[in-house]
């Protein structure tokens, strides 16, 4: 039997652990048939250290998404190992520290700006530099937090997440004519790099594996790259907007 992505071509990034959600995307995708090339950013030795850890190595690509030649370039680097791409993982984020752990009224702009620019804007770089290996059809997933909250600590990225979730609202109306989909999923707190990179992110972990009607294992993010892999399928052809919540339910109940 042909697994869900037999035959698709997949371009996932951020990966930067093999704890990362990216990492478990790429690994599930590759069992479900896929052709995946990843990106990094910084450290391109440790993701590629990381690549060899997937069932099939797979090929690594530097992208800065702040870097406009990166960007203009990165159609012509995918290229070297796949002729197109029929989907793009969006798992990218980054505040710098005055934007998190409770510091909200006191960050400066500059910091605030990095913070939407990586987070936010460059869903919008990335999808628009894959554009011409998609042609007609495809899916962008990109990776999200709920933000219809204010959460302790979480402050600027935040309202990055906000931005984010309104930006793809944003880009399925302009991508649907192009037959593109473009999804989020809102995973519950894992304990990633990027987790822990959060000052007094424990504060989250107590609330979600008390409350949430499923419960919720902060060390497993297979369900999340459960979601991804599907809206990365075709199982979903005409869903497109949409922010599925992959995190044992909590964000549909209130707590104490």
């Amino acid at each position: 039997m042909s697994g869900l992505l037999e035959g698709k071509r997949l371009l996932i990034t951020g990966i930067i652990t093999d704890q990362s959600i990216a990492f478990s995307v790429a690994k599930l995708a590759q069992e479900q048939g896929a052709t995946v090339v990843l990106t990094g950013f910084g450290r391109l030795s440790l993701v590629e250290r990381i690549a060899k850890r997937l069932p099939k190595e797979a090929p690594v690509i530097e992208l800065d998404v702040t870097n406009p030649e990166h960007l203009a370039g990165l159609a012509d680097k995918v290229r070297e190992h796949v002729d197109g791409l029929d989907g793009v993982l969006h798992s990218i984020g980054f505040a710098p520290a005055s934007c998190l752990g409770g510091g909200f009224l006191e960050a400066p702009w500059e910091d605030v700006a990095t913070a939407l620019h990586v987070s936010t804007f460059s869903y919008k770089s990335l999808a628009v530099a894959c554009l011409p290996l998609m042609g007609t059809g495809g899916s962008i997933v990109g990776l999200d937090f709920d933000a219809t909250k204010a959460w302790p600590v979480y402050d600027w990225m935040g309202v990055a997440k906000a931005g984010l979730e309104s930006a793809s609202r944003y880009l399925a109306r302009d991508l649907g004519p192009r037959g593109i989909r473009v999804n989020l999923v809102a995973a519950g707190p894992l304990r990633t790099m990027a987790a822990k990179s959060i000052p007094g992110f424990a504060v989250f972990e107590d609330s979600w594996a008390k409350t949430a009607p499923l419960g919720w294992d902060l060390n497993d993010q297979v369900a999340a790259a459960k979601a991804c892999c599907a809206l990365l399928s075709d199982w979903f052809p005409a869903t497109t907007g949409e922010i599925v919540h992959v995190d044992g339910g909590y964000h549909a109940v209130g707590s104490s």
